[in-house]
């Protein structure tokens, strides 16, 4: 496929005008970061296991009956998805105290949370991404009442689909964070799940030895980030089993 006009370039991802009107190319790169971008590495083979978790999660949750941006993947880096105007928020669901709630509330992390606590951050790299209530976002506009009711019923919705789907595989959902966007099909407007779901957006721990399989292995210096990825790819039955273990791709080149 020919290269299109790129859109947007983020911190892991770029997208691209797409093939046909309402369509992007998302290409989902290697670099990984961390603390507001302050914290930067690439590392090979990140982008392609992302790829395939997150359309492999996005392609599960519409089975499921939840609508999201995601349309096929087109090759082991990109993927065709829906063009959405994104609601400036981070949705963050929690189950497990971690990261920045166990630092804000003194909790230890690990510690179960009573029932699962939805958080919202504004979208503002500039601003480090800022914890807001329900009050800011009515008081500013940045998702109407009834957008607000859709994005937390379906952020629930997701965590119990997920939290049972990585249970089955024997890893523990503790928290993860969403993004949904505004949808137009004429004059009809749907609220849909967007940007990407893997282990960059996800705290995912093995239940029995509580060994962290996502990017808190590149925050705190942990190593063996893309390896934990494949561990969950792997799990997830996206990785074919050989001879010499789970493989899909030569991540040099992104070709199978």
């Amino acid at each position: 496929m020919s290269r299109k006009r790129m859109i947007y370039e983020g911190k892991a991802k770029i997208l691209y005008e797409g093939p046909e009107p309402g369509t992007l190319i998302q290409y989902f790169k290697d670099d990984a970061t961390a603390f507001n971008a302050e914290k930067r590495a690439v590392l090979d083979g990140k982008g392609v296991l992302n790829n395939r978790i997150s359309e492999f999660m996005m392609t599960r949750l519409a089975g499921v009956g939840i609508p999201n941006h995601f349309i096929k993947r087109l090759n082991m880096r990109e993927q065709l998805i829906r063009k959405v105007e994104i609601i400036p928020l981070e949705v963050i669901v929690r189950n497990t105290a971690a990261g920045s709630l166990s630092k804000r509330l003194g909790i230890e992390e690990g510690t179960a949370l009573p029932r699962a606590l939805v958080e919202f951050s504004l979208k503002n790299d500039e601003l480090g991404d800022p914890l807001v209530s329900e009050e800011h976002i009515a008081a500013f506009n940045w998702a109407s009442p009834q957008e607000m009711d859709e994005i937390i019923s379906t952020a629930l919705r997701v965590n119990d689909f997920m939290s049972g789907l990585f249970a089955a595989v024997n890893i523990k959902l503790v928290d993860f964070k969403i993004e949904f966007g505004r949808h137009f099909e004429g004059d009809l407007q749907r609220t849909i799940l967007a940007d990407e779901i893997s282990p960059d957006s996800c705290r995912l721990w093995d239940f029995d030895t509580q060994e962290k399989l996502d990017k808190d292995r590149f925050r705190r210096d942990l190593g063996g980030v893309t390896e934990a990825y494949t561990e969950v790819a792997r799990r997830l039955g996206i990785l074919k089993e050989s001879g010499q273990g789970a493989d899909i791709v030569d991540f040099s080149t992104g070709v199978k």
